[in-house]
């Protein structure tokens, strides 16, 4: 079973569409036993950075999705979910993270330019680092996928497994052992997004690289 984790910020409807259209057994749900029986873990995201931070802290869910990772849990971050895994955010203010992906989450004005809107919104197509990741056994480099973000993952290097050009390398995907985040929208992405969560369905320790 899947948890997506549902702790008031984030279109829980279109993901648990996405994994039921896959056949993927998933709940929403905010009850810690029934997360933490879950196989793995989705935490979405829409909205401010420091309210949804505030909300799993509020929720009691901050320490807890540690623990679910040190456990060797599997953990996907999906656009700002896959912000709050970071040690922490610049959005209007400095704000503290999961520290689950070593990094900062900075804005995209201070590195794309001046004449690109923002938000970066729309279809880019993804360029593999650091080798293909087995999230993304199902689809192949330059697949396209759907963003919509004013802020990036950045000082992650180590951790980045695919970028995508918005006039600069931006992060679009990150992964720690057990812990993965899309900055883009699977559940919004077509055929290579639901290809994204089939494989994400499908790992299994000892399967990342």
């Amino acid at each position: 079973m899947i948890a997506i984790i549902d702790y008031g910020v984030g279109n829980l409807f279109s993901l648990k569409s996405s994994f039921s259209h896959i056949g993927a057994d998933i709940v929403v749900t905010s009850d810690k036993k029934v997360i933490d029986n879950a196989e793995k873990i989705i935490l979405p995201g829409v909205g401010a950075f420091s309210d949804a931070a505030q909300k799993l802290r509020d929720m009691e869910l901050e320490k807890f999705l540690k623990e679910q990772a040190e456990k060797g849990k599997y953990i996907m971050g999906i656009c700002l979910g896959m912000q709050l895994l970071f040690d922490k955010s610049f959005e209007y203010g400095e704000h503290k993270g999961l520290s689950l992906i070593e990094g900062e989450i900075r804005p995209i004005s201070d590195v794309i330019p001046k004449e690109y809107k923002i938000p970066h919104m729309g279809w880019n197509p993804l360029v593999f680092e650091n080798g293909k990741h087995p999230l993304f056994k199902y689809i192949n480099e330059g697949d396209c996928v759907y963003f919509v973000h004013s802020y990036y993952g950045a000082n992650c290097s180590k951790s980045v497994i695919a970028t995508a050009e918005y006039g600069e390398k931006l992060t679009a995907a990150v992964a720690r052992e057990n812990v993965l985040g899309c900055q883009f929208h699977p559940e919004k992405s077509g055929e290579v997004g639901m290809n994204i969560l089939k494989a994400f369905c499908e790992l299994k320790e000892g399967t990342l690289c």
